[in-house]
């Protein structure tokens, strides 16, 4: 029959078992947390890539998106399998529940060993030690790393929103400079022509000084405006490849589509309450957690104000004469010289602070969300006044002019003045149009994922146009 101290040994190694009962350390279910959360950004699951499969199969979608034009969408799939930032975070997740789990774990306890001679007599004593304190306080420990994880997420989120939202702005730069350098392309192309005609007609005599170097001026500043537009659409086509993670022969096969988007038939309504919405950001969600992490701190800080260490040892000792002995021991930290004040003082301390900065993350985030409105409200507006006013108006007045023309009302070189006017209105439109979907991607930002980039500031469209010729 087992002795009686076995079977208690038993049961108490089964209880801490129980009590040691862990989290597993597979990030799979918190990926696939962060993967919902970001679903309506990314349009796409996240995923670990940990070996040569995952890596093969990555760099076959790759491929894939690149083998046609890559839209919005396309990019910010391209970044969320190419970006590295991707796997980071995921990797972070990664860490955040290998620290749950290992907050389940019980301390291994500590086996002694001494031998004692005294004459002829010779002891054995033997001691297992446990922290009895630490198991205690598993499940505390265990909901804070579980709170930790659950920050770790939304941070995880957050990130990846941000990406991909900076993903879509970066698009929107690179297809409407593009778009931008073939237009002053045709600019320039018209001018050269018109400063040709022009030096024709000042050699034959049917034309004044004064009008050819305005044309020659013209023509000059239209090459200027060219070769910065270039040099524009280079540096955004790179900003965009960067943030694809794109190298080598993939960024030679990136090919952007040749215009933006059209304007949405209408606007997004400013559905729900401020703070509805406010309720969604992640910056928020985190700093609730991490107020609720600093209350369970404090708590503990508390608790454990007097009695932070809390050891149990059970001994045996055996001698070559046949004495036996068994016992317990119990290791107590007396409160002698520090009462724990200063360490709950330094809790109390973090917490305050932390309950002001969620209080002014809310206050920012409301503001935020209303000036991000209006940014995306005042663009669409723009962008469709353009489009329905200023671009029809500038067409119906060159139509007349060709009417003019073709009676012989006006010269030729009133009729390029004016097509400059319109090709003006409409490269106005184009940056109206940038300027939105760019807001766009800010409103969605300050929605879920933070404050955007130069909240309260607002861009308006403005005519790259070169300087008319004074016709």
């Amino acid at each position: 029959m087992m002795p009686l101290h076995f079977k208690r040994l038993g049961l108490a190694g089964a209880l801490l078992m129980v009590l040691a009962a862990c989290a597993s350390s597979n990030p799979a279910g918190s990926i696939d947390a962060v993967s919902q959360l970001t679903q309506a950004q990314t349009g796409m699951p996240l995923r670990l890539v940990s070996d040569a499969e995952g890596q093969a199969a990555r760099q076959a979608a790759v491929r894939e998106l690149l083998a046609k034009p890559v839209d919005a969408a396309a990019a910010v799939k391209l970044a969320m399998l190419n970006n590295r930032s991707v796997q980071i975070s995921l990797a972070g997740l990664g860490v955040a529940q290998a620290e749950l789990a290992q907050a389940g774990r019980i301390e291994n306890p500590t086996f002694s060993f001494a031998r004692v001679r005294s004459g002829d007599e010779v002891e054995y004593e033997r001691a297992f030690k446990i922290d009895l304190l630490g198991v205690l306080f598993i499940p505390w420990r265990q909901g804070m790393a579980s709170q930790q994880l659950d920050r770790a997420k939304l941070q995880a989120a957050s990130d990846i929103t941000r990406l991909a939202l900076d993903t879509r702005k970066a698009w929107v730069n690179a297809v409407a400079t593009r778009q931008s350098e073939q237009y002053l392309a045709d600019v320039n192309e018209a001018a050269e022509a018109s400063a040709m005609l022009a030096k024709r007609m000042l050699e034959a005599g049917n034309f004044s000084r004064l009008a050819y170097t305005r044309e020659q001026a013209y023509y000059a500043d239209a090459s200027a405006q060219l070769a910065r537009a270039r040099q524009a659409s280079v540096v955004a086509r790179e900003a965009l490849t960067r943030l694809l993670g794109l190298s080598g022969q993939e960024a030679a096969a990136l090919v952007l589509p040749e215009r933006l988007p059209d304007l949405p038939v209408a606007p997004k309504p400013f559905a729900g309450s401020v703070q509805a919405a406010v309720s969604l950001r992640h910056d928020l969600q985190m700093a609730r957690f991490e107020l609720d992490a600093l209350a369970r701190s404090l708590g503990l800080s508390r608790a454990t104000r007097l009695v932070n260490a809390l050891e149990v040892s059970y001994l045996r000792s055996d001698s070559n004469e046949g004495h036996r002995a068994r016992g317990y021991e119990l290791e107590l930290q007396i409160p002698l010289f520090d009462w724990g004040d200063a360490k709950v003082a330094r809790a109390e301390a973090i917490y305050l602070g932390a309950v002001n900065k969620a209080a002014d993350i809310g206050i920012r985030a409301e503001s935020e969300l209303r000036s991000s409105y209006h940014g995306y409200r005042t663009h669409y507006d723009l962008a469709r006044h353009y489009r329905d006013q200023v671009v029809p108006l500038r067409k119906a007045i060159a139509e007349e002019n060709v009417l003019r023309y073709n009676g012989m009302l006006i010269g030729v070189f009133e009729l390029l003045a004016d097509a400059r006017e319109q090709v003006g209105s409409v490269n106005a439109y184009l940056a109206a149009l940038k300027a939105f979907w760019e807001a766009d991607a800010d409103l969605e930002m300050a929605i879920t994922a933070g404050s955007p980039p130069a909240a309260g500031s607002m861009e308006l469209a403005a005519s790259p146009t070169p300087a008319a010729a004074g016709h």
